[in-house]
């Protein structure tokens, strides 16, 4: 209990990571930027070309199931390898010698964090959200749909530019606090679980949240249960939550989903959809 106190503004800090970075997640997955420098999209591209290859209709649902399989590997990649890397790092705590550079490089020292650095975080990341609130109707949009962004006369590049400046400053800033791989989970873990319940951006962040918030206090326990590296814990965490919720989806919700029709996003068509208009 004495530790207690110590890993109250660790838990804000991470909370705060899970409201951002849940909700920018949401647009990374749905525009196909799984990595920073490696456009996922890419991946979806290699999956259609593929299906041409072998006969089927490129704008049938045969190849567009085929490049959003193609699209789950490359994101299974990702979690794979931050997940594997955080454990080498609970390994590594471990085992005596130099690993601290390499331990703060991947998974941070988000234990170290204080109340200053959380206030001054929480500024900028509400400054942040407040803006994509603002223009939100116009970023979801052309992240699900970007020819009908187009149509609309929006200009593709100009926000583009808005949202990944605004995303480059998330990112540099929480890497600084978490790490690249515990940033990396917080950005895509969430998104992806909530993909395997929820077609519809609002629920999809409920879940999001939901899922970021008991992952990191279950990541804060083991760590102090176990004496591990939090960061490394929290990316563990991630990972098996992720593990059981496809398990969850497998053999109680497989088959209850419908497919999205061909053409049409994510976004919902109700008068509740966060992007207005006809589609």
């Amino acid at each position: 209990m004495e530790i207690l106190p110590f890993l109250v503004w660790p838990f804000v800090a991470s909370l705060i990571l899970t409201g951002i970075h849940a909700y920018l997640g949401v647009h990374v997955v749905e525009r196909g930027v799984i990595f920073v420098d490696l456009a996922l999209a890419q991946i979806a591209a290699l999956g259609a070309t593929i299906a041409i290859l072998i006969g089927m209709d490129p704008h049938g649902q045969g190849a567009y199931w085929l490049s959003l399989a193609f699209t789950f590997i490359g994101a299974s990649i990702g979690i794979a390898y931050a997940v594997a890397s955080a454990a080498a790092i609970l390994a590594m705590s471990k085992a005596t010698g130099e690993t601290e550079h390499l331990k703060d490089m991947l998974v941070g020292n988000i234990l170290a964090v204080d109340r200053h650095e959380v206030i001054k975080t929480a500024i900028l990341y509400g400054a942040i959200g407040l803006f994509h609130y603002i223009f939100r109707h116009k970023f979801l949009l052309i992240s699900t749909d970007p020819a009908e962004a187009e149509a609309r006369g929006m200009s593709i590049r100009f926000w583009d530019f808005l949202f990944y400046a605004s995303f480059g400053f998330v990112v540099t800033s929480s890497v600084a606090i978490a790490g690249v791989l515990l940033v990396f989970c917080y950005l895509i873990v969430p998104s992806v679980g909530a993909m395997l319940f929820a077609d519809r951006v609002g629920r999809r962040l409920a879940i999001g949240w939901t899922m970021g918030t008991l992952v990191s206090a279950l990541g804060v326990y083991f760590s102090v249960l176990m004496d591990l590296p939090t960061g490394a814990a929290i990316v563990c965490t991630f990972g098996a939550v992720l593990v059981v919720m496809f398990f969850i989806h497998l053999f109680f919700f497989h088959g209850h989903k419908s497919p999205i029709p061909e053409g049409r996003s994510s976004v919902p068509d109700s008068k509740a959809s966060l992007v207005p208009g006809p589609r």
